[in-house]
């Protein structure tokens, strides 16, 4: 009974805090309630058909692990802020990696950005990107006002893990993150497999009044993508960490994921485990790429090696 109080009085807490989130859209009101960051133990890990049922139930809100009052430690010094792609949110990208991070100790933290008119509170990452980075500023200042501490790592999906990089460059994001780690990141842009723009899949109309700014500045050679490489792919300080997909559908060619530049990593995950099929939206809920972002965020070998095992194409 002990034990029920205690998980129950936890839950409510962690509930307390992500409604302050909703409401206020910032931080404040989040205490140190995980003291230590003691990590709840066995958080449920979900699958993308987890994620989907987000969909229905809970779209704007945020998976287990996510948002709950955390203290850094000394092993995991800085939160990790986790960051969905265009079109996603929190609760149906992070189903997985969200708990696993926490159950390790790590303070996590998200937010869903890029509302639109067409956004319906379902789909998020559609506005104007620079915009976005700006609440992606706002967020991490929160971030590390909340904990104290000196910077986070940032791990993001398909736009969440080029979004982060104009906040580095030009929001002064450099000397507030420790490490920026990729999944499929849209960091050069996309041809969509010959298709001459990311509208072509929803429609001519729809960057007008700014229903999907973010899908015409992810194509390939556009004047956002090449304001933000020019000069270069990364900032002095920060490292960063690319996991990609060859089976890559949406981000193609997949090679336009890649960084060039110090302190870059490019990791394929067919080179580690040929068995891997997933693809775009898979790579979320891959256990091979998971294994990679644990490595990135803890012991951080180049070498690593993850245990290999099937991964189909769109489950992950």
């Amino acid at each position: 009974m002990r034990f029920q109080f205690r998980r129950t009085r936890t839950l409510l807490t962690a509930a307390c805090a992500v409604l302050t989130l909703v409401v206020t859209g910032s931080l404040a009101g989040v205490g140190a309630a995980r003291a230590g960051a003691t990590p709840v133990p066995d958080l449920p890990q979900g699958t993308i058909f987890t994620g989907f049922a987000t969909e229905l139930s809970d779209p704007g809100g945020f998976p287990p692990g996510m948002n709950v009052p955390c203290t850094p430690t000394g092993a995991h010094p800085f939160p990790v802020v986790l960051v969905a792609g265009t079109g996603g949110n929190e609760n149906v990208s992070w189903q997985a990696l969200s708990p696993a991070l926490a159950d390790e100790g790590y303070c996590v933290y998200g937010f869903n950005y890029g509302a639109t008119s067409i956004s319906g509170g379902r789909f998020y990452g559609l506005g104007d990107i620079p915009t976005s980075a700006q609440t992606l500023a706002t967020f991490v200042s929160g971030v590390l006002s909340t904990t104290h501490a000196t910077k986070v790592d940032i791990v993001g999906h398909s736009q969440g893990g080029m979004m982060p990089r104009y906040y580095m460059k030009f929001l002064g994001g450099a000397a507030k993150v420790n490490m920026l780690v990729g999944l499929a990141p849209s960091n050069h842009g996309t041809t969509l497999d010959g298709l001459t723009t990311l509208t072509s899949l929803f429609g001519p109309n729809l960057t007008t009044g700014g229903a999907c700014d973010a899908c015409t500045q992810q194509e390939a050679g556009s004047t956002f993508l090449s304001s933000l490489n020019a000069g270069g792919d990364t900032q002095s300080g920060p490292r960063y960490v690319v996991i990609e997909s060859k089976y890559d559908e949406v981000v193609t060619p997949y090679t336009s994921a890649f960084l060039t530049g110090p302190k870059v990593q490019n990791i394929l995950l067919q080179t580690q485990c040929a068995m891997d099929f997933s693809e775009h939206l898979g790579i979320l809920y891959d256990p091979i790429a998971q294994q990679d972002v644990l490595n990135a965020l803890g012991a951080d070998d180049p070498f690593f090696v993850p245990a290999c095992s099937f991964v189909p194409p769109g489950i992950g």
